[in-house]
């Protein structure tokens, strides 16, 4: 039952749109206060009454029935309390049927909207700098499929520029492609690197470096050859990578994908007069909107990530017609996307309202005693995400092998747990917050991680395996815990639909913490296997459909669970 929806409709307010009452209800923070509440401080204004005169009139017209069963005013909170048996059976029969599907909706249904996240560079490494926008974006693609929408996953591959103008330079100087073929992406860097060091020395290796690029930008035969072996090699890697976080992509059209496609938005702007020249650069300028002017062609003619970026959003909008197009990309972006849009809306784009970005916070890595690693590409001291997963493996193994040395196949729930923990150790906070990661906190099995979640689930899966069928528990009445529990349950898909009206996947993550929590305390303060007949029967079914909805909300985070831990 859509419980917000039931008491909008018995309240009587004649002057508030029915929708918005039901939007304005919540579930509060704590249960003492009731299942849902309905705050009337917004209600002031249009009522011109005090929040608590309000709340106390709502309350004296509210008639309680065998769904709401009790109704009270606190403070300008009006306090709902639901018929806890119905509640129960209702919450478990919609997990017991839905299964994997308990939380997902069809309010998507026939809506498009692109995801353009994870952007990774051709021929540079993959650390650990990408993966808030390979996560966030990973994740929001799942919970948007899961709502039914159609979404489109884009990876706008960072392939167009002079380094690879450098890059082929230095292949040519110093590289060989049996090197290149067996070290791959490390080889690449090796070169890139290299590069750097003696452009220092020889600054005239800029020169090269921009002529080497203008032959791939004119479609020389061997520079592009050069440059698409990168590039293959690349994609290659990091779709191991992508395997092991459960990231997919519908697409892959990188900037270099919209070389031909840049000049008719500059023939745009140029015909709608929005295009200026300063000191031989052609500009939009944006003083008007207090921000500085909109860059399009360098004064050598050069396009820029703005001038493909424009290119991008007018081809995604006619080749996908999407409701929304969402960029994850990091906050430090925040002005060139407020120019993009800007520019768009300047083109008489209506669609520009369309276009989101979701900023994130930066990651950064702690070292053993606490210190900020610092990270370069240029010289060559980036933290690989193939490392940190596979340091997180190796460390999960060794708590493994100290706390359940006998655990079948531990080698395999180490990388499940490990890729788990950096997983949800990304996406533990508000997206806008920058991380610092520890191993130690990332892998802690007690505190607010992916490994306490995970061993939870994996703990439900052994009481299952002893407890058996689920037997008849009609009538059973039950107690505190239990109502807590399952009053969390049903609250699931009300999260998953804020976790994307918000564009916060920290909603799940949040989410699964405090279901694992109340189903730790139930566990451990009620018998189960061992409790009568009617008791074990519904708690078996309370655990059942806690590990699918713990289930659910783990895979919309890309995150497995493990049989045993």
């Amino acid at each position: 039952m859509d419980y917000k929806t039931y008491i909008s409709k018995k309240l009587d307010i004649p002057s508030v749109d029915k929708d918005e009452l039901t939007s304005l209800i919540v579930t509060p923070p704590d249960k003492d206060m009731g299942d849902y509440a309905l705050p009337c401080f917004k209600l002031a204004k249009v009522l011109r009454k005090s929040p608590a005169m309000i709340a106390d009139e709502l309350k004296a017209g509210f008639k309680t029935d065998d769904v709401i069963v009790s109704c009270e005013s606190v403070n300008g909170y009006l306090n709902f309390r639901v018929n806890r048996n119905a509640l129960a059976d209702e919450t478990l029969n919609a997990v017991l049927s839905q299964n994997d599907m308990y939380g997902s909706s069809d309010m998507g249904s026939g809506k498009t909207i692109c995801i353009d996240y994870s952007s990774i560079n051709v021929a540079k490494p993959f650390h650990i700098g990408h993966l808030s926008t390979t996560v966030i974006g990973g994740s929001l693609y799942k919970i948007f499929k899961f709502l039914g929408y159609n979404a489109i996953g884009i990876n706008h591959l960072g392939d167009y520029g002079t380094q690879f103008g450098k890059l082929i330079y230095a292949y040519k100087a110093w590289g060989n492609k049996e090197a290149v073929e067996k070290g791959g992406i490390n080889e690449l860097t090796a070169l890139y690197v290299r590069y750097h060091k003696e452009s220092e020395k020889d600054p005239s290796l800029d020169d090269e470096a921009r002529r080497y690029f203008k032959l791939i930008e004119q479609g020389d035969k061997e520079c592009n050859e050069l440059f698409n072996w990168f590039k293959s090699l690349t994609i290659k890697e990091i779709e191991k990578i992508y395997e092991e976080l459960d990231i997919t992509f519908d697409s892959y059209a990188g900037e270099s994908f919209y070389n031909d496609k840049m000049q008719p938005v500059i023939d745009e702007l140029e015909e709608k007069g929005l295009l200026k020249t300063s000191d031989g650069a052609k500009i939009v300028d944006l003083s008007e909107y207090d921000m500085p002017p909109c860059l399009i062609l360098r004064s050598d003619g050069a396009s820029l990530y703005a001038t493909r970026d424009l290119a991008a959003a007018c081809y995604r909008k006619e080749h996908y017609d999407f409701d929304k197009c969402l960029y994850v990309v990091a906050y430090q972006q925040n002005l060139h996307f407020r120019q993009i849009f800007k520019v768009l809306q300047l083109m008489g784009k209506e669609w520009a309202k369309d276009l989101v970005h979701v900023s994130y916070g930066m990651v950064s890595l702690l070292d053993e005693n606490g210190n900020q690693v610092a990270m370069s590409t240029r010289n060559g001291t980036v933290v690989l995400l193939d490392d940190v997963l596979k340091k997180a493996h190796e460390k999960c193994l060794e708590i493994i092998e100290e706390k359940n040395p006998n655990l079948e196949d531990k080698e395999n729930v180490a990388r499940i747990v490990g890729t788990g923990a950096v997983i949800f150790g990304a996406l533990s906070n508000s997206k806008i917050k920058d991380i610092a990661f520890s191993y130690d906190k990332i892998l802690n099995f007690e505190g607010e991680t992916g490994p306490y979640v995970q061993y939870t689930a994996a703990r439900i899966k052994s009481v299952l395996r002893k407890g058996g069928e689920v037997g008849d528990y009609s009538g059973y009445e039950l107690n505190d815990d239990e109502y807590q529990l399952i009053a969390a349950l049903s609250t699931f898909p009300d999260t998953v639909k804020s976790a994307a009206e918000k564009l916060e996947p920290f909603y799940i993550t949040r989410y699964a913490i405090e279901v694992s929590s109340l189903y730790n305390k139930f566990y451990f303060d009620h018998k189960i296997i061992g409790a009568e007949e009617k008791a074990k029967n519904f708690r078996l079914a309370l655990s059942k459909a806690t590990l699918i909805t713990l289930t659910n909300a783990l895979s919309l985070l890309g995150i497995k669970v493990p049989e045993r831990m």
